[in-house]
């Protein structure tokens, strides 16, 4: 009788002891907060033009607020310069991808995927697509590499963009680039067959 009671409590200390080892990862586990929210998300604006071509821009988007002072800051003419070649974005260059032939403002873009650099002016935007991609921003910019250019006018908005935005319109007809008070349209459109 006395080994059966012994036996008893030794399953009843094991299976507490279990129960306790078990629940103890559980205890131990601790909170893991999200990662913190990126300076500059990474986004993207795609478009099925025909049953054929589908295009997606993949970019970084910086804000007007500087990320480290929160200070606004003067973007064009300033931070992006006028005259020099720009990533179009923050971080990693800017990429353009189409399933099927493409014209951007007139000229052809055969299939592929491109980065896509721009030389903004007050008046008007020099569009750069280039075969060099997976670049970080534009310190490796070979002009060789350029694919096509393209110049399309930069007029400014009544409102003002936080957000550095490409976006395709309704209707998918044109590439929007939307920061500060400036805005640049660039006709797109399947390329047309011959």
């Amino acid at each position: 009788m006395t080994n059966h009671r012994f036996a008893s409590h030794l399953s009843l200390s094991a299976l507490a002891a279990l129960l306790f080892f078990a629940a103890t990862p559980a205890l131990a586990q601790k909170s893991i907060p999200p990662a913190k929210a990126p300076v500059s998300p990474f986004e993207m604006a795609a478009k099925k033009l025909n049953d054929t071509t589908y295009v997606k821009v993949t970019y970084n988007s910086p804000r007007i607020q500087d990320p480290k002072t929160g200070q606004k800051r003067v973007i064009f003419g300033k931070l992006v310069p006028y005259g020099e070649v720009w990533r179009l974005g923050a971080n990693a260059a800017t990429e353009l991808t189409t399933t099927g032939d493409i014209e951007l403002a007139g000229k052809r873009l055969p299939a592929g995927t491109y980065a896509l650099f721009a030389i903004p002016q007050a008046d008007k935007w020099t569009l750069i697509v280039n075969k060099d991609v997976g670049q970080w921003g534009a310190y490796k910019y070979n002009k060789d590499n350029d694919v096509l250019r393209v110049d399309v006018p930069a007029k400014k908005t009544a409102d003002t963009y936080e957000a550095f935005t490409i976006a395709f319109d309704e209707k998918g007809t044109a590439l929007n680039l939307t920061w500060e008070n400036t805005q640049v349209t660039v006709p797109v459109s399947p390329a047309k067959k011959g």
